[in-house]
C-alpha cells in the first residue's frame, strides 16, 4: 500500500518534555467469563478488612432495568435475544441486561469498592458488577467492581449495576448474590490512567528501511507510531512516550512507542491546551492542525509547509501496528490516549509485541498487541496461569488501565511504586 500523504522528517534527537496533564478516564471494563466447570462465578479477591459492607438487592426490578428479571433462583436476562444493539455493546453481546440498584449513602468516604459475585455462568454468558461513586462534582464514570475499583478522590454514595450478557438465543446467567465492600485505602493510591484520549485520522507509514525521526530504520510489520510533535518523540529503543491506539469500537487495541515525527506537521501537539500547545493555538484541544485544514479549510487547507492537506490524518501507524496490532485494512479513525499525560504506575514491555488478554490465562481471547518498549499503566495484580517468558516464570499478570492483562514475565520494569494485588 503506498503512503497517502507527504511528510517531513528530521533525523536529529530532540529533548521531549514531559507534560503534567493527568486526566482521569473509564478503564474499559471487563466483564467475567464463563466459569469453571461447576458453573460458580469465583470470587476474585477477598474483601478489603474493615470495609463497609452490604448486599445489592436483587430482588427489585422496575423501570429503570433492563432486559433482567427476578426468578426463584436468581436474577436472569428476561429475554437472550438482542435488540438491535449488539454492534455497540462493549462486549460484543448478542444481549445485555441490567439492574440498577438505589444509591447508599456511605457511614463515612471511601475510595475503594469491590464486588463478591455469587452467581452460575454458562458458557458464552457474562455477569459484571459495576458501581460509580457521588462526590462534589457529581458522579464519577462506572467503573468494573468485579475486580475491584478504586476512585481517585474519596466518596460519600455508591450505587451499583449489575449487567449480564448472554449470545442470542443462549444460557443465560443467574446471579444468586452481591455483595458490595467500601473501603478508603490504607496509604494513597496512584491510579493508574491511560491519560488524555481523542477520536484521530490514522494512515500507514509503511517506508520499510528507511529512518524515523530517532534514527530506528523501519523493519517489515514494525510496531510503532508517529505524532506530528517532536515534543513526544521517544529516544531509539524507549517507550518514554507510548500511546494506546484502539480501533473506534474498542475490538483492538495496541499500546506503541512514539518512534517517529509526522504525519503533515512536526509542531503540532494537538492534545495540549492552547496555554501549552506549540503552533495552533487558536484550534480546539485534541483537533489536530490537518484535520481541521482538510475539514474546513484552516490555514488555507495548507500544512505547517505551506503543502495541501490531503488528508486529516493525525497519527501514523507502522504496519505492525496498523495490520497485526489493530487489524485494519485501510486507513481509519482510531482512539487515541497519550499515556504519558496519565498517571499512576507504568510498566515497560521488554519482549513483543505481547499479546493483551481479557483474563489471567492464554486462554482468554486476544484484544490487541503491547510493542516492545511500550510503557503501559497498570492497576495492579492478580494470580493466573504460570507463563515462562524473558523475565522468569511467573503466575502474575498485571492488569491495565483498560481492564485487560498482560503477563508479568514479558515486563522488564515497573516504575512510579510497588504494584498492589486487585
Amino acid at each position: 500500500m503506498s503512503r497517502l500523504h507527504c511528510r517531513t522528517r528530521s533525523l536529529s534527537l530532540v529533548a521531549s518534555v514531559t507534560l503534567a496533564l493527568i486526566a482521569t478516564l473509564l478503564p474499559i471494563t471487563n466483564p467475567v467469563p464463563a466459569a469453571s466447570a461447576a458453573g460458580i462465578l469465583p470470587t476474585s479477591t477477598a474483601a478489603a478488612p474493615g470495609g463497609e459492607r452490604w448486599n445489592v438487592d436483587l430482588s427489585v426490578v422496575d423501570r429503570d432495568d433492563v432486559n433482567v428479571r427476578r426468578t426463584a433462583a436468581g436474577l436472569r436476562l428476561r429475554e437472550a435475544r438482542s435488540a438491535g444493539r449488539s454492534p455497540r455493546s462493549p462486549h460484543s453481546a448478542a444481549a445485555e441486561g441490567l439492574l440498577l440498584s438505589a444509591p447508599r449513602t456511605l457511614s463515612r468516604p471511601a475510595n475503594q469498592v469491590r464486588a463478591q459475585v455469587s452467581a452460575d455462568v454458562p458458557t458464552g454468558a457474562t455477569v459484571e458488577a459495576q458501581v460509580r461513586g457521588w462526590r462534589a462534582s457529581g458522579w464519577t464514570e462506572w467503573r468494573s467492581a468485579t475486580a475491584g475499583a478504586t476512585f481517585d478522590r474519596p466518596v460519600s454514595r455508591v450505587q451499583s449495576r449489575v449487567v449480564l450478557t448472554a449470545p442470542t438465543g443462549g444460557a443465560t446467567a443467574t446471579v444468586r448474590a452481591v455483595q458490595l465492600t467500601a473501603a478508603t485505602a490504607t496509604a494513597a493510591v496512584a491510579v493508574a490512567t491511560p491519560g488524555l484520549t481523542y477520536r484521530v485520522y490514522a494512515t500507514r507509514i509503511g517506508l520499510v528501511g528507511q529512518q524515523t525521526a530517532n534514527g530506528r530504520t523501519v523493519q517489515p510489520r514494525d510496531h510503532f507510531v508517529a505524532l506530528p510533535s517532536r515534543r513526544s518523540l521517544s529516544p531509539l529503543n524507549s517507550g518514554d512516550y507510548s500511546v494506546r491506539v484502539c480501533t473506534t469500537t474498542g475490538s483492538r487495541c495496541e499500546y506503541a512507542p512514539v518512534w517517529d515525527v509526522g504525519p503533515w506537521n512536526t509542531r503540532d501537539d494537538y492534545w495540549n491546551p492552547a496555554a501549552v500547545r506549540e503552533n495552533w493555538k487558536i484550534l480546539g484541544q485534541g483537533l489536530p492542525e490537518a484535520q481541521a485544514a482538510y475539514q474546513s479549510g484552516f490555514n488555507g487547507g495548507r500544512d505547517q509547509f505551506g503543502r495541501t492537506v490531503l488528508n486529516p490524518a493525525a497519527i501514523d501507524l507502522a504496519d505492525g501496528t496498523f495490520w497485526d496490532g489493530l487489524q485494519l485494512t485501510t486507513n481509519a479513525w482510531v482512539d487515541v490516549a497519550y499515556l504519558w499525560t496519565g498517571g499512576g504506575l507504568r510498566g515497560v514491555v521488554g519482549d513483543g509485541p505481547l499479546t493483551i488478554r481479557t483474563g489471567a490465562s492464554t486462554s482468554y481471547p486476544s484484544r490487541g498487541l503491547a510493542a516492545r518498549f511500550a510503557n503501559v499503566p497498570i492497576q495492579c495484580y492478580v494470580t493466573g496461569q504460570s507463563v515462562a517468558g524473558p523475565y522468569g516464570t511467573t503466575t502474575r499478570w498485571d492488569r491495565l488501565a483498560t481492564g485487560q492483562y498482560v503477563s508479568h514475565a514479558y515486563i522488564s520494569t515497573v516504575y512510579g511504586g510497588v504494584v498492589p494485588v486487585c
